[in-house]
């Protein structure tokens, strides 16, 4: 079983993260790791901290001569902008953000204490775990990639960027669609026995806890609501060379909570950033009075990176339901296991 923990605040010293449980004896190619650190900063939209950050991975723990030893592997993500113990105090709740929920709940009088580790910044931490989980779901021939489906209910390159550069004009901000997809991932990840075991409920924990994340579906999602079963189900074939096969894959290749062998077709929204340049209205949480809300160094758009996290969080699922499937000490022995089922089930 795949266990991690993140910390770290936004301008604080560092993000890090543990992760235990990886196999022993995989290859680590630490520059593949820090591209898709360097994916998660780009896109059109995003602020100024991107252009301060160049997210690098450092490995201090669970590797030797590059190749991981199953103990926990610790990974550190050093922040250029560590300025969290002279920055200002944030007195003006933004909504749509933690501010005001984090404030109540610990008893700050800063709001400044919420929004340090609220901030989307931990998702470096979750890009840097995710990049080494594909690293191990490569050696199985398993990939996964994300696009950007809409921005602001534009689907072309030029509506995109004119939807952006129109927030961008209004200090406003602006949300979107992205899509996940997992390919060659084989069929029997994940179990129907138990609610927590479901491949597509730990796809939709992992994905919605990414800040600002609002929904998320598989497959055809929502479009089974307008539908007769018999338009969407995906009807099974068997064919002497392949197997069992499908023509269509509206459940977006998970099953009863278990992967079909098919691609695992995920998509979420992401909301726009809380962070306005024009702010709204909100309240001074030591006077009580009316006041505009904070306003800190942010994104109009992130909707691109977005997408680049949710694969990381896809793969932490997926590495972690593989090794469930598969055993979790050595990758040799992960890889006897996984030539001796497919070899089975390619003759049920």
């Amino acid at each position: 079983m795949l266990r991690y923990l993140t910390a770290g605040e936004s301008h604080g010293k560092a993000i890090v993260a543990i992760l235990e449980g990886f196999p022993a004896g995989l290859k680590v190619d630490v520059s593949r790791m820090n591209k898709e650190l360097k994916r998660r900063q780009s896109g059109f939209g995003r602020g100024k901290r991107m252009q301060i950050e160049n997210d690098r991975v450092e490995i201090s723990s669970g590797l030797k001569n590059n190749i991981t030893l199953g103990s926990p592997v610790t990974l550190l993500i050093k922040n250029k902008d560590a300025s969290i113990e002279s920055l200002h105090k944030v007195m003006a709740a933004r909504p749509g953000h933690a501010d005001l929920a984090g404030l109540l709940k610990y008893g700050f009088t800063d709001i400044r204490e919420v929004l340090e580790r609220a901030s989307a910044r931990s998702t470096a931490a979750t890009v840097a775990l995710g990049a080494l989980c594909k690293e191990l779901l490569g050696e199985f021939g398993i990939t996964i990639s994300s696009r950007v489906l809409s921005v602001g209910g534009e689907v072309t390159v030029k509506g995109v960027a004119a939807k952006i550069t129109e927030a961008i004009k209004n200090k406003d901000t602006i949300g979107g669609v992205f899509e996940v997809v997992a390919k060659k991932v084989p069929v029997g990840l994940g179990s129907y026995v138990q609610a927590d075991r479901r491949l597509d409920s730990r796809l939709a924990g992992s994905i919605i806890s990414i800040p600002g994340i609002k929904s998320f579906e598989v497959g055809l999602g929502l479009g089974y609501a307008v539908s007769f079963g018999s338009e969407v189900h995906d009807a099974i074939y068997y064919n002497k060379g392949k197997g069992y096969c499908r023509r269509t894959n509206n459940a977006g290749g998970i099953e009863g909570g278990v992967s079909n062998g098919q691609e695992i077709i995920l998509r979420a929204c992401m909301k726009p950033i809380a962070t306005l340049m024009n702010p709204l209205d909100s309240v001074n949480i030591k006077t009580k009075k009316s006041a505009k809300a904070a306003i800190e160094r942010s994104d109009v758009c992130v909707v691109e990176s977005a997408g680049v996290v949710a694969e990381s969080a896809c793969a932490l699922v997926l590495a972690d339901a593989f090794l469930e499937k598969f055993g979790s000490d050595s990758l040799i022995d992960i890889k006897k296991t996984y030539a001796n089922y497919r070899g089975r089930i390619s003759h049920a």
